[in-house]
């Protein structure tokens, strides 16, 4: 029986909404509106340990416009998951309040596991028979790379059943780590391009934390590694030339580890106002994206592997699986 729910996921940087028609007999999602702003919402977060007014006033802004969007399409259920930037923040219950006020639920602040769980079921759903120009589909086990604006998720495990299973956690193994588009700016690269000892530095810290992943994840294990959330997916569209970015090119395309090299130290190279001339780069993203290259430039590097796959479908997909579910 087809349910419509509506995904909201709050992390370091965006604010994402999906509305979508979801028949779990079926294993079928059907989306009715995908929409993404950007609000920086963990501006300043690794330094002051406090969400700022203007970023808490950015993102309730966007809240109230989905919320009428959810009330006008008529969603039988909501959810709302928030990630890093809430997590650090010592002013939460600023964020939890205003929440409440626009949707009439409360945000569910989830753990690293939980995000990488339901990041790898609306990642994985799909791939199973999905070929590349005429090849090989990718094949299991995955390692699903999300790469946010405060932490970046890890998750390996075999494809599920169905789009929602993987969410409970079947047969996962996880961790999440520090290293997000927006803390690693912050943090490193604060010139205009970067220098190169600053990319150095922002290197290691990304090691770093490889390296925990490696001692807590069997990556070896690992056939294929699927790539999600905004870096990724912008990478994509830059690698594969796109004048404006389009989804439907991205999505399940196989980007080789060179070309995403190629791509980021360019990306570094470049100054903020090149990086703004970029056609399928979001005014949002220019920024931050030098770093984001940077982490899935790092990951294909240490872990050895050739390409990625890149997956439009992510936290969201897996957010209203789990509602439907319910």
């Amino acid at each position: 029986m087809t349910k419509r729910v509506a995904a909201i996921d709050c992390g370091t940087n965006s604010l994402r909404l999906l509305i979508a028609d979801v028949d779990p007999g079926a294993h079928k999602l059907v989306d009715v509106r995908r929409r993404m702003e950007i609000v920086r919402l963990g501006q300043g977060v690794d330094a002051t340990g406090m969400l700022a007014p203007e970023a808490l006033e950015r993102t309730m802004r966007v809240l109230a416009e989905y919320a009428a969007e959810i009330r006008e399409a008529g969603a039988e259920a909501v959810r709302m998951v928030a990630t890093s930037a809430t997590r650090d923040a010592s002013n939460a219950a600023d964020f939890t309040s205003g929440v409440h006020a626009a949707l009439g639920i409360e945000p569910e602040v989830i753990t690293g596991a939980e995000e990488a769980g339901l990041s790898f079921a609306g990642a994985t759903a799909e791939l199973a028979g999905v070929g590349q120009g005429g090849g090989a589909h990718p094949e299991p086990p995955y390692l699903v790379v999300d790469i946010g604006g405060g932490s970046t998720e890890f998750v390996l495990g075999p494809l599920p059943q169905d789009g929602h299973e993987a969410a409970a956690g079947a047969d996962l193994a996880a961790i999440s780590v520090d290293i997000g588009c927006v803390r690693l700016t912050e943090r490193h690269l604060r010139s205009d391009p970067p220098t190169a000892a600053q990319v150095e530095a922002a290197s290691a810290d990304i090691d770093a934390a490889l390296e925990q992943v490696a001692a807590a994840v069997p990556i070896r294990s690992a056939n294929t590694l699927v790539g999600l959330a905004g870096s990724v997916t912008t990478i994509t569209a830059i690698a594969l030339g796109l004048p404006q970015y389009d989804s439907a090119r991205t999505h399940h395309a196989r980007i080789p580890a060179s070309d995403v090299h190629e791509v980021t130290y360019r990306l570094l190279s470049e100054t903020r106002a090149e990086r703004a001339a970029i056609g399928s780069l979001h005014p949002g993203r220019v920024d931050v994206i030098g770093a984001g290259a940077l982490v899935l430039d790092r990951v294909l590097l240490r872990f050895g592997f050739a390409d990625y796959v890149t997956s439009e479908h992510d936290i969201l997909d897996g957010i209203a699986w789990s509602i439907a579910d319910d």
